[in-house]
């Protein structure tokens, strides 16, 4: 697969992801306005971060690291029937695997809200909506996993359009909910339910045109082999498929990375929890701020990773890595032409962005105060965030999730350490700077590794590119903030609105500017398609 198809299909990831980011900053608008950043609000975040876990546990990261690679490799060398066969086994043991975390979610689900927002106990209300909410919306963590199932099976037949569009309906659905149910519980429940519902449900006519049919637990052992057995773990080894062992060896270190990067997220809510510490609404604060640094992560860098490992994947299969390492090079040269001057726009406009966007209601001053000050810190480690997920595909084409898990656990103990160190100085923005020190050391350190294992794969195509576009973004900021300050004087949305857009413009007509004096190729190269194509 050529660069010019991965960016056409990183194009419609991209637009896709747009428009579910654009409907997920007006559902985040209206539940902050609504709820401001206090109880429902972090009700909301932490119930809803703890299927997020097992969803990027057993769904999106067994998608990327696992099924990808495997599915990508099936539709090379095997016939159709072969594919379908493989489809149905992982089906049937993602039914059991899924059906069963549910389960015990909803019972355990007090332990579980204890363990992760300790600070919530000195609260018995807030513990105790937060326990309800989390009960209800525990099956998300079924439907939202299966529907990347078929987002993975979809991918691997390079069939991106309408996986990506799915997660549109997830926001969809809360916005409507939220707006007719109003303050209370109900509607984020309904919204979040309903909303995993659809992202299955409208992928299902798309796998069927392809030519899948579902076959249930075809591939079990008679009953009684589990019964005698005695055990759920035996009792799936009925299962049985020459890639199905390949798959659950590449997926459980990748259980193992995933765990550990929500771990700090997780990490983070523990610490925010602590609201005598770090100031009232820590978890809110960092959700609604975080949610902001993955606008530009989710358009760009997550499209590009996505559309990229395929043909990874088929590259690692040549004895040479050469066309490897060029697409890798090329991933992360353009990863930093974006996520540079994205986090430098983020960091000069964090006031004015979370002011405009979010301030009213109940979302007050102190609202608006500490959430921007957490998102100029998360800022800072934005370009390390989407180079990891170049990096970290690299890898997973080349079947090693093994490297990725053990980087991303020594991540988690810098997380934890700098969370201590930071937390009593900086309050809240101590955890978001926290943060993006553990981002960026993990980016650094995971391509040490990549290129020693690899060879040179562009030392120097790589950072010679990232310090002239890092010169450009901070240029960019520069003239952004000064510009931002002069005129962020309007005292209505619309007049916060105006000003807000005028100086994101005026910030991307002056990167592209500072992108020509400091020479960066990588802009020149796309200014050069540009015309082509449209001139």
């Amino acid at each position: 697969m050529s660069n010019k198809i991965i960016a056409k299909s990183a194009g419609i990831i991209s637009i896709a992801t747009l428009c579910s980011r654009i409907l997920g900053f007006i559902r985040d608008i209206i539940i902050a306005r609504l709820f401001g950043v206090y109880t429902y609000a972090q009700a909301f975040v932490i119930a809803f971060r703890i299927p997020n876990l097992l969803r990027d546990l057993v769904g999106e990261g067994a998608v990327n690291s696992a099924l990808v690679p495997v599915f990508s490799e099936y539709s090379l060398k095997k016939d159709k029937l072969e594919f379908w066969e493989l489809a149905n086994v992982v089906l049937n043991l993602s039914l059991v695997v899924l059906s069963t975390l549910t389960i015990l979610g909803i019972i355990f689900a007090p332990f579980i809200v204890k363990a992760i927002a300790p600070g919530f106990i000195s609260d018995p209300e807030k513990l105790a909506t937060t326990i309800k909410l989390t009960r209800i919306i525990f099956p998300y963590i079924l439907l939202v996993s299966l529907a990347a199932y078929s987002m993975g099976i979809l991918n691997a037949l390079r069939h991106f359009s309408v996986p990506a569009f799915a997660p549109c309906l997830l926001n969809i659905s809360l916005i409507i909910c939220v707006l007719v149910f109003g303050e209370g519980i109900a509607g984020l429940a309904s919204g979040v339910l309903l909303g995993g519902l659809l992202q299955l449900a409208v992928q299902i006519p798309v796998l069927y045109r392809k030519g899948f049919r579902p076959k249930l637990f075809k591939k079990l052992a008679p009953l009684e082999i589990g019964l005698e057995q005695r055990g759920l773990a035996k009792f799936l080894t009925g299962f049985k498929h020459p890639a199905a062992k390949t798959i659950g060896r590449l997926m459980v270190p990748r259980l193992l990375s995933s765990s550990i990067y929500q771990l700090n997220n997780f990490v983070d809510s523990i610490f925010g929890s602590f609201n005598w510490i770090i100031g009232e609404g820590g978890v809110a604060v960092l959700y609604f701020s975080y949610r902001l640094i993955q606008f530009p992560l989710g358009i760009f860098s997550n499209a590009l990773s996505q559309a990229i490992l395929p043909a990874l994947s088929i590259q690692a299969l040549e004895e040479t890595h050469a066309k490897l390492k060029h697409t890798l090079s090329w991933g992360l040269r353009t990863n930093f032409l974006v996520m540079l001057p994205a986090g430098a726009g983020l960091m000069a406009l964090s006031f004015p962005i979370i002011a405009t966007l979010f301030g009213g209601r109940k979302f007050d001053a102190y609202s608006v105060q500490a959430t921007s000050s957490a998102l100029f810190f998360y800022s800072i480690g934005l370009f390390a965030y989407g180079g990891t997920k170049i990096i970290q595909s690299g890898f997973f084409a080349l079947k090693d999730t093994r490297t990725p898990a053990k980087i991303a656990g020594l991540a988690l103990a810098f997380n934890v350490i700098f969370n201590f160190l930071l937390m009593y100085p900086l309050k809240i923005a101590g955890l978001a700077l926290a943060t993006s020190i553990s981002g960026i050391a993990t980016f650094l350190i995971l391509l040490s590794i990549l290129k020693k294992r690899l060879g040179d794969f562009g030392s120097e195509p790589i950072f010679g590119p990232f310090l002239r576009i890092f010169l450009a973004s901070l240029a960019m900021g520069l003239v952004t903030f000064f510009v931002s300050q002069k005129i962020f004087l309007g005292a209505t949305t619309l007049d916060k609105l105006f000003n807000l857009s005028f100086s994101i413009m005026l910030g991307i007509i002056s990167y592209v500017i500072f992108c020509f004096v400091f020479k960066v190729e990588e802009i020149k190269e796309l200014w050069k398609w540009a015309r082509e194509r449209y001139v």
